[in-house]
């Protein structure tokens, strides 16, 4: 029944056919449950895992690969060869990406979590009342139109319509589904808002949350999926999983990349169709197979096959550091997209405040006779906690509180006028509620007071244990005065109070709205000497001007004490008592901010980044929040910056457009709304984070960009989010920002170096091709150079140092290019340059080399006719492995050279130097000596096809090698002194709005 909290209650049990009095019969439980289903989130359907392992592979480059390493597995076949070698470049490739496939299945199979979590926050148990009579049974075999009764603690095992109070009042905690600091009143009456949230509904109870005061029956008109858990979760099975910038980027380069490989490929087969016939091939298929070997051999050198290790490697160092700044990265991924976050869409209860209601002002009246006649008060401390000092209105601490008699009276109050707990949970290390938050802040401020009589209390009550500590002051005044009755809280009188004993004496205390205590009271007890004086018509006035400035200005939760002395021997209060009151004071009260909010907006300001403040509280609770953290001190007023959810839904489409771009506050939400909003600003190609604690983020922190839980929050939101603060410090999120702008402009170094490095082996492999000389690397050869010496100097990249003004740039956008056209250029030079030397290495050896044949340039060009004509030297010279071992070390030694370029993308290494980054120079020295070892050490030689080199020939290696630094040197140059000068080369169509869009 959806609009339950539109009918009365009559309405509704006609509506399911129930008497209050006797509940459903057996039968009607029967048709209920067969109509409206089970009590239970249904377990969504998982994804088969041959369905998660296929998916990994569904990538162009990939396909390219597995093709590459599937026609090497067949030529080797067709040749005849056997053993290692034959087979080990399709093994290789092969177990590369089954090693990032499995990496993926991991990361999926955790983004489920988030739903099972869900299910924890259903209750276990409800009082029933079925055939006349109440019993308890599981929440699952709860069916529309069973009457419930709840109680002071109870989980809501269902969506619910009160139909009956058996209590004075009901309050409901529903802050983990609507983000609410405060708990909320509930009603019989029906709802007659338009467009109602679910903090109109005020007569549904909803499943999930947790009453905190009060009892009543109420009848359930929701189960399972039909609840508003149940469309928490609905929403977040709508949400898909969104490709991160860096990962749309690399695909958008892997398809280009791809592209130009095949085009490659197919150009070198076509080229040399002439040489298909040549006799050493044997025939003209066999010469086919031979270039089209040369071919894949082109694919598995124009690949980068280490990449995805080494992006994901840099991402996991970059979680480390994260970590130490209390950042938990759940999604390898997320930690780049933070580098160009453009909007933090932040929720207010619990990330920007504590969630726990705290005093945070003390209004008493001093004297009539002399000096000011209100004194007011301040407290420190901004958790359940029962740290903190109180101050006077110049900010001067006051030592011992207790010795003021309305603090002392204040106290005395808080702690018996209450009906909460506060404790200390030893497991969590933290203090904990159980009842109205408002009434455990009292207990708070009671313990902050402390006790009067001794100089040393306040000392003293540092040194008791933490458990000890929680309570010890509100256990001394319960123990000092005997409560002997109570008069419950009510909604006409909306106060309570207790009649308590204490040596011969009857003392009334009592609390409420300050409206209501005010107007009750006839006395005020003085605070510099403790006589009671009358209350005249000035003072009244002064009192009610500061309640109206508390709870106005400073939107502060506002409550009022008093005391009355009552007659000996009296053991029972009635309403009549509650009259003649003599007024203590006036205390203020809410949900505070983080201390560190303030500079961490401002951080993000700096760095470009809009805050969007989402919470469930309303409109001026939120705009006094957003002042008192001093992130909008920059407007004028909220007109125009401050949306409740549907004043935001009423704005026509273009408003809406232009609303989203100055939006910083939107209040009353619901878990829809928030998902909305994220939506909308991803459609206005934001990059959005958004932070949240309770089960109604869980659908926006999974539908965001990068979805940011806090520590303490719940599992639901922790499962679904990306990244997890374990300090719940909004600060931290501004580190982290810091922290993935760098790990993307190390990322940007290392790709660009593979990119370079790998356009050098093609270029090796094609003009060789052209040329017509034999091949100048085997694809072994390829495979250990792309693996093991292009991924440790590119992994040791990610340890370049960050940036000092990273926090002073702007976020990049979105449809920035990984490689830009200038930058392609760049490394097609280099590119170029590494490939020529590589082959130029090859050649010398050949034509110069003392150790070699020396045979004329055409006679190398030539070497396919060896066998059929007369030659001066064997033909066996074309299958020596020294001319190739000296183009590998080439390929490897220049490598390195350009390894130390990318230290930096435009400054030199005179201003950058390579011991910046030891971790670069390590990685050099260990690639060096791994390469020494194959070309040293026996078996390993032979399975690459490489022989030692002499003194002579690693001389060359290094002239060859060394001028990679010079150009690079000259780009460099260019780029910091011509600004202007750029290549537009595209990759991709950008990312634009439609013309008549953009106008608007």
């Amino acid at each position: 029944m959806e609009d339950a909290y539109a009918r009365s209650v009559t309405e509704v049990l006609d509506f399911f056919g129930v008497d209050p009095a006797k509940g459903l019969t057996d039968s009607q439980v029967i048709q209920h449950s067969r109509l409206y289903g089970k009590n239970v989130l249904p377990e969504e359907k998982r994804t088969p895992f041959w369905k998660l392992v296929l998916k990994q592979f569904d990538d162009l480059l990939v396909k390219i690969l597995i093709a590459a390493a599937f026609v090497s597995f067949i030529l080797a076949l067709i040749n005849g060869e056997t053993g290692l070698i034959a087979f080990l470049e399709p093994s290789v490739i092969l177990l590369i990406l089954a090693a990032n496939a499995a990496v993926g299945v991991i990361t999926e199979t955790n983004a489920e979590k988030a739903l099972e979590e869900l299910r924890a926050y259903q209750a276990d148990v409800a009082t029933v009342l079925r055939n006349g009579c109440f019993s308890i049974l599981p929440a699952t075999d709860l069916v529309p139109g069973d009457i419930v009764e709840v109680a002071v603690g109870c989980k809501i095992p269902a969506d619910m319509r009160m139909i009956e109070m058996l209590s004075d009042q009901l309050r409901v905690d529903q802050a983990i589904l609507t983000g609410e600091s405060c708990s909320v009143d509930k009603e019989i009456k029906s709802t007659t808002a338009t467009n109602a949230v679910y903090q109109d509904k005020t007569n549904i109870l909803f499943s999930g949350t947790v009453v905190v005061a009060g009892r009543a029956r109420a009848i359930v008109v929701g189960v399972g999926t039909n609840t508003a858990m149940g469309s928490i979760r609905d929403s977040m099975l709508r949400t898909d999983d969104e490709a991160t910038p860096l990962k749309k980027k690399l695909d958008e380069f892997g398809t280009f990349l791809a592209k130009v490989i095949a085009g490659i490929c197919v150009l070198v087969w076509i080229v040399n169709i002439g040489h298909f016939r040549d006799p050493s091939h044997g025939g003209f298929l066999r010469g086919a197979i031979h270039y089209f070997k040369i071919a894949v051999a082109l694919a598995v050198a124009a690949i980068p096959e280490g990449l995805p290790a080494v992006v994901t490697t840099c991402l996991a160092l970059g979680t480390k550091r994260m970590a130490r700044l209390n950042a938990i990265v759940r999604s390898l991924p997320s930690v780049e997209t933070l580098g160009c976050t453009t909007v933090i869409c932040s929720d207010k209860t619990g990330t920007l405040t504590t969630n726990m209601m705290s005093v945070s002002k003390i209004c008493v009246v001093n004297s009539t006779q002399r000096g000011p006649l209100i004194a007011e008060y301040g407290l420190s401390g901004t958790t359940y906690a029962p740290d903190g000092i109180i101050f006077d209105s110049s900010g001067i601490q006051l030592e011992f509180p207790a010795r003021l008699p309305c603090l002392l009276h204040i106290a005395m109050c808080s702690a018996l006028c209450n009906e909460s707990v506060l404790q200390y949970n030893p497991d969590k290390g933290t203090y904990e509620k159980i009842g109205e938050s408002t009434e455990v802040a009292l207990r708070v401020l009671a313990e902050k007071v402390g006790l009067p009589g001794f100089d040393s209390m306040p000392s003293a009550l540092n040194m008791l244990s933490k458990l000890e500590r929680a309570s010890y002051c509100n256990h001394y005044w319960e123990s000092q005065f005997k409560k002997v009755s109570v008069l419950e809280f009510s909604r006409d009188r909306k106060m309570m109070s207790v009649l308590c004993s204490h040596r011969q004496m009857e003392i009334m205390f009592s609390k409420g709205a300050p409206e209501s205590i005010i107007s009750r009271c006839t006395n005020i007890l003085c605070n510099d000497d403790g006589s009671t004086i009358p209350l005249t018509a000035s003072v009244r006035a002064e009192v009610e001007s500061r309640f109206h400035s508390f709870a106005g200005k400073e939107t502060l939760r506002c409550l009022a004490l008093a005391l009355k002395i009552m007659p000996l021997g009296q053991h029972t209060i009635s309403l009549e008592d509650e009259k003649d009151l003599t007024f203590i004071g006036l205390v203020g009260m809410l949900d505070p901010p983080r201390e560190e909010v303030r500079n961490a907006m401002f951080a993000c300001m700096t760095a470009g980044i809009r805050v969007i403040v989402v919470t469930g509280d309303n409109k001026s609770t939120a705009e006094s929040l957003c002042r008192k953290i001093g992130a909008f001190d920059h407007l004028v007023d909220f007109v125009g910056h401050s949306y409740t959810a549907s004043e935001f839904e009423e704005l026509p489409a273009l408003q809406q457009t232009l609303a989203l771009q100055r939006m910083a506050l939107f209040t009353r939400v619901e878990p829809s709304h928030k998902r909305m909003l994220v939506e909308a600003l991803q459609n206005q190609n934001e990059v959005v984070a958004m932070t949240g604690d309770g089960v109604n983020d869980a659908p926006a922190l999974k539908k965001a960009d990068i979805g940011i839980a806090m520590g303490s929050g719940t599992a639901v939101a922790k499962s679904a989010s990306d990244m997890v603060l374990a300090d719940d410090n909004f600060a931290t999120i501004v580190a982290a920002v810091a922290e993935g702008r760098a790990i993307y402009n190390n990322t940007k170094q290392f790709i660009r170096y593979m990119i370079s490095s790998n356009i050098g082996e093609v270029v090796c492999i094609f003009v060789a091709a052209v040329l017509g000389i034999p091949d100048t690397l085997a694809p072994v050869q390829l495979l250990w150079v792309n693996l093991v010496t292009d991924g440790l100097p590119a992994t040791a990249i990610g340890f370049n140092k960050q940036d000092s003004d990273v926090m002073r740039a702007k976020p990049r956008k979105v449809g920035e290019a990984v490689v830009t056209g200038w930058l392609f250029f760049r490394y097609l030079v280099i590119g170029a340059y590494v490939g020529l030397a590589t082959v130029a290495g090859f050649i010398w050896w050949f034509v110069y080399s003392e150790s070699g044949p020396k045979l004329p340039y055409v006679e190398l060009m030539n070497f396919d006719t060896c066998p059929t004509r007369e030659t001066a030297y064997p033909c066996s010279i074309f299958d020596d492995r020294r001319p190739s071992t000296v183009a590998m070390t080439v390929l490897v030694v220049v490598e390195m050279f350009n390894a130390v370029n990318n230290l930096s993308e435009n400054q030199s290494l005179l201003v950058i130097p390579p011991w910046s980054n030891l971790w670069l120079v390590a990685s050099i020295i260990l690639t060096m000596f791994l390469h020494i070892l194959i070309l040293y050490v026996s078996p390993l030689s032979i399975l690459f096809s490489v022989t030692p080199l002499s003194w002579t020939e690693w001389t060359v290696v290094l002239y060859l090698s060394f001028p990679v630094i010079i150009i690079d040197e000259v780009l460099k140059f260019f780029s910091r002194n011509s600004r202007g000068m750029r290549f537009n080369f595209r990759f991709r169509r950008p990312d634009t709005l439609p013309k008549k869009e953009l106008h608007d």
